[in-house]
C-alpha cells in the first residue's frame, strides 16, 4: 500500500476522488492500493524556549541557540497557556499509523518550500525511513492530478528546497525569539516583537511615514496656453516655474498686452512599443487587486487559494511571470474555454489567433511554479470577490498573448514672447493588449490628439490659464506599494556589486508577505487607515529604538532570500548559512541588549470601582488586577490611542480631555470628551 501525504483535506478528496480511492475512514480514504491522509497544515513546529527548559526571559540565557533543535506538536492558546493542539495531535497519530504499515509515501503536500518542510517536518518528527516520491502539480484539475501521478519525481530531488524552508524556519526563530526577548529585556516594560522579515517591513513603513509627515509642501504657479487648430482643441504648459502668484501674473499681462501667436520651434515625434504584461505572480496579483479592488494582500491570497482549491485556477502561491515551453500548446484551449462565457467573448474575439504573443515562454524564468493561469474548469457559482480576482487573472492571461500596443508620441517645443511652452500628444497606432478589457482602459494616459503640425507654424492662443499647484510628499504606503517595496528592497543596497546580485530579491516571499503585514497589525505596530499603512505610536517607537540596527536592514535580510534560493538549487551549503545566522542572531541580540530605554512616568490610579486597588496600565488596556472588580477600559477608542494623562483624568475627575479626530464606524471624524458615569462605564460627551 502506498500512502499519499495531501496539505489539507479538501486537497485529499479531490486526488483520492481521481485515483477511485473512495473508503471513508478517521482521517484518511483507502481503496485502488492507496490510503490518502492529509495534514491540517504545519502539525508541527519548532519548540518553544521552555521546551528546553527556559520559562522566561533572562538576559543570562541569551542569545538562545538550540544544538539541535527540537520539534513540538502544534500548540493553540487556551487561556494564558498554549496547549498542544488536540485536533493536530490526533491527526499525527493517524498519519503515524498509516506509515508504518505503508510500503512507500507519495509527497502530496503544496508543490513549494512549506510544502515541503511540512511533510519533512512529519517525516522527521515520526523517525520515518520508507521511500517517498514527490507530486508535483500546479493545478488540482484531474487532468493535471492524473499527470502528475504519470510523472512522480524521486523524493530526494527536492532536498534543496527542503533545506531552503528549514534554515528560513530557523532563521525567523532565531532571531524572533532572541530578538524579541533582548529588546523586552531592555526595555523594562511591555513587549516587544521583532523578527527577520517584519521588523525591516516596520521600517519601510515608519521612514516613509516620517518623511510624509516632515514634507514641507511649497506652492509654484504655471502657465497653460489653450490652442486650436482644425477644429482639435489641445494644450501647452510653460516651463516656468513661479515660486510667487505675481510673477505669473506679470507673464500673462505681458503676454495679453501684446497679442500673439505661439510658434513652434521644434517637432519630435517616435514610436513606442508598450509589450503586453506578462501573466499574474502571486504579489503582481496582490499589487493589482489592492489598487483595483482595495482587497488587502491577505485577502487576496485567500480568495485565490480557495479559487485553487475548487480547481478554477492554477496554483497560487507561484513567484514566476512565466510558463515553460511544453505548457504553451495549452493555452489556446485556456482561451477558448474562456471564449464560452459572455463576459469574455468581445476580449477573445480581438485576439489575434495564430499570432498569439509568445513573452511569457520562458522555461529559464519559471521557478517552483509557473504563472497564474486558468484552468479547463470554468466556475458557475462564484462569490463577488472571488469572481474579481477571477477575472483579473483571466484578463491579464488574455492579455499576456496580445500584440504590443504601438504608440506615436509627439512632442512640441513653443515659443511666446522670449517664453517657452511645451505640449505632448499621442496616436495609438496598434490597441494591442490594451483593447483587451474595460479594466486597463482605466491605465490609458491623459493624452491630448494633435492636429498635423509643421515647425515655424504659428499657433493662435484661445485662452492663458494660471494653475497654482503645490510640491508633493512622498505616498504613504499602501498595500500594493508596500508589497512592491518588499519585492524590491534588494535595489536600495548602495554597493553596486551587491545591488546587481540582488536585483528583483526583496524580503520575505510572495506566499509569506501578506502575513507578515497582518503580523504587524496585529501587533500594534501599524494600523489601515483609508487606503494607506501606516505606523501606530507603539510601532514608531519600536523603530526609533532599532532604525540603525542591524535587524532593521532590509537589504542584509533581502541578501538572505537569495541565499535561501540558493540553498533550494543546492548552489549553497545550508549549515554554512545557519552558522552565519547564528553569528549574526548572537551580534544582534547583544546589540539590543545594550539600549537605553527611558521609562515613561506611570501614573499610580486607584481603581474607579472598588476604590482599593492600583490600576495596572497596559499599550491595550487599562485595568483592575483584582478578579472580583474586573474593572476595564480599552485605550483605543474609535480610532485614537488614549494617553496617560487623559486615563488619569477619566478617573479622577470623570472626564477626558477633548479628543480630536476620532471615527466613528461608518468613518467620519468626530470630536468629543469621554466620560465615566455612576456605574463606571464610559460613553461620549460631545461641546
Amino acid at each position: 500500500m502506498k500512502v499519499i501525504l495531501a496539505e489539507k483535506p479538501s486537497v485529499a478528496r479531490e486526488i483520492a476522488m481521481v485515483l477511485g480511492v473512495t473508503e471513508k475512514n478517521n482521517g484518511y480514504l483507502t481503496g485502488n492500493g492507496y490510503a490518502v491522509t492529509w495534514s491540517f497544515g504545519h502539525l508541527l513546529a519548532l519548540a518553544m524556549p521552555e521546551d528546553y527548559g527556559i520559562s522566561s526571559f533572562s538576559q543570562q540565557a541569551l542569545p538562545i541557540l538550540p544544538a539541535p533543535f527540537k520539534l513540538t506538536i502544534r500548540k493553540v492558546k487556551k487561556g494564558r497557556q498554549f496547549i498542544v493542539d488536540p485536533e493536530a495531535s490526533k491527526q499525527l497519530k493517524i498519519i503515524e499509523r498509516l506509515f508504518a504499515v505503508c510500503d512507500s509515501i507519495i509527497v502530496a503536500t503544496d508543490a513549494g518550500r512549506e510544502g515541503e518542510l511540512i511533510f519533512r517536518y512529519i517525516y522527521e518528527y515520526l523517525h520515518c525511513k520508507k521511500p517517498f516520491e514527490r507530486l508535483w502539480i500546479s493545478s488540482l484539475t484531474e487532468k493535471a492530478i492524473k499527470n502528475g501521478f504519470q510523472n512522480l519525481k524521486p523524493g530526494g530531488q527536492y532536498e534543496g528546497l527542503f533545506h531552503a524552508g528549514q534554515c528560513r524556519s530557523r532563521a525567523d526563530w532565531l532571531l524572533g525569539i532572541n530578538t524579541t526577548q533582548a529588546l523586552t529585556i531592555a526595555a523594562g516594560n511591555g513587549l516587544y516583537s521583532l523578527g527577520r522579515v517584519q521588523t525591516p517591513t516596520l521600517g519601510l513603513i515608519c521612514k516613509r511615514y516620517q518623511a510624509h509627515k516632515d514634507f514641507m509642501s511649497q506652492k509654484y504657479w504655471q502657465i497653460e496656453l489653450r490652442h486650436q487648430k482644425d477644429f482639435i482643441e489641445f494644450n501647452s504648459l510653460g516651463t516656468l516655474k513661479f515660486t510667487e502668484r505675481k510673477q505669473a501674473e506679470d507673464v500673462v499681462k505681458s503676454l495679453e498686452r501684446n497679442p500673439t501667436t505661439a510658434k513652434i520651434t521644434a517637432i519630435d515625434i517616435k514610436t513606442v512599443k508598450e509589450q503586453a504584461p506578462l501573466l499574474f505572480d502571486l504579489t503582481g496579483l496582490q499589487k493589482e487587486a489592492n489598487k483595483r479592488l482595495n482587497f488587502s494582500a491577505e485577502e487576496t491570497l485567500n480568495i485565490t487559494q480557495s479559487l485553487y482549491e475548487n480547481k478554477f485556477i492554477t496554483y497560487p502561491r507561484t513567484g514566476s511571470q512565466y510558463i515553460p515551453e511544453d505548457l504553451w500548446s495549452e493555452i489556446p484551449n485556456l482561451i477558448r474555454i474562456l471564449q464560452e462565457k459572455e463576459s469574455y467573448k468581445n476580449a477573445t474575439g480581438s485576439l489575434p489567433w495564430g499570432n498569439f504573443n509568445k513573452r511569457i515562454v520562458n522555461d529559464v524564468k519559471v521557478t517552483d511554479h509557473h504563472g497564474l493561469l486558468t484552468t479547463e474548469k470554468i466556475p458557475s457559482a462564484l462569490t463577488a470577490k472571488e469572481n474579481a480576482i477571477y477575472e483579473l487573472i483571466a484578463f491579464r492571461l488574455l492579455e499576456a498573448v496580445s500584440q504590443p500596443c504601438i504608440k506615436e508620441i509627439t512632442d512640441i517645443n513653443l515659443q511666446v514672447l522670449h517664453f517657452n511652452f511645451v505640449a505632448q500628444g499621442c496616436k495609438f497606432l496598434q490597441k494591442g493588449w490594451r483593447n483587451i478589457t474595460p479594466i486597463s482602459s482605466n491605465d490609458f494616459e491623459n493624452v491630448q490628439e494633435f492636429p498635423e503640425f509643421r515647425e515655424g507654424e504659428e499657433l493662435k492662443i484661445k485662452e492663458i490659464i494660471i494653475f497654482e499647484k503645490k510640491t508633493q510628499a512622498p505616498r504613504l504606503y499602501t498595500e500594493g506599494s508596500l508589497l512592491s517595496a518588499m519585492e524590491n528592497a534588494g535595489k536600495d543596497v548602495e554597493e553596486a556589486e551587491q545591488r546587481k546580485i540582488l536585483k528583483n530579491i526583496g524580503i520575505g516571499t510572495p506566499a509569506t508577505r501578506a502575513s507578515i503585514i497582518e503580523t504587524l497589525i496585529h501587533r500594534d505596530y501599524i494600523k489601515r487607515e483609508n487606503k494607506s499603512l501606516i505606523p501606530t505610536d507603539k510601532g514608531l517607537k519600536v523603530y526609533d529604538l532599532i532604525k540603525d540596527k542591524k535587524i532593521a536592514d532590509a537589504s542584509l535580510t533581502a541578501d538572505w532570500e537569495l541565499k535561501m534560493q540558493r540553498i533550494e538549487n543546492n548552489e549553497c551549503n545550508a549549515s554554512e548559512f545557519q552558522k552565519q545566522i547564528e553569528n549574526y542572531t548572537t551580534s544582534v541580540t547583544k546589540e539590543l541588549l545594550q539600549i537605553h530605554i527611558e521609562q515613561p512616568h506611570i501614573p499610580k490610579i486607584i481603581c474607579p470601582k472598588c476604590k482599593t486597588q492600583h490600576l495596572v496600565i497596559h499599550d491595550h488596556i487599562v485595568k483592575c488586577p483584582d478578579i472580583r472588580c474586573r474593572w476595564l477600559q480599552f485605550r483605543n477608542i474609535c480610532g485614537i490611542q488614549i494617553s496617560l494623562q487623559d486615563i488619569e483624568s477619566l478617573v479622577n475627575t470623570g472626564k477626558t480631555s477633548l479628543i480630536h479626530g476620532m471615527k466613528s464606524r461608518s468613518g467620519k471624524e468626530f470630536d468629543g470628551y469621554i466620560v465615566l458615569d455612576d456605574n463606571h462605564r464610559t460613553s461620549f460627551k460631545f461641546f
